[in-house]
């Protein structure tokens, strides 16, 4: 954000922290649906939800935004302000990734 301007505070539920977690590892909505075996309609409604709460308008803002407030962790660059019982997805993520 430019000179002086804040992030927006959003108040995300768990499996909303969750979603974006995984829009950050570069999941699709279907992906990310599968993964967390819900429907991808519902994936749909929570990124709509999580691009209001946090004023983002599209994937890549939204990224930007939880790199900015510490709610993700990319190659160890960001602290994780999630709760410990969500701590494991990156890991699963990284581990997908290298089989």
């Amino acid at each position: 954000m430019a000179g002086g301007e804040s992030l927006p505070q959003a108040n995300l539920s768990l499996r909303e922290l969750q979603v974006v977690e995984l829009v950050a590892a570069g999941l699709t909505n279907q992906e990310i649906a599968e993964r967390l075996e819900i429907s991808k309609r519902t994936v749909d409604n929570h990124i709509s939800n999580i691009l209001t709460k946090t004023a983002t308008h599209n994937r890549v803002a939204l990224v930007r935004w939880a790199l900015q407030s510490g709610k993700v962790c990319i190659n160890d660059v960001n602290c994780c302000m999630l709760p410990e019982a969500n701590k494991n997805i990156p890991e699963q993520i990284k581990e997908e990734k290298t089989e």
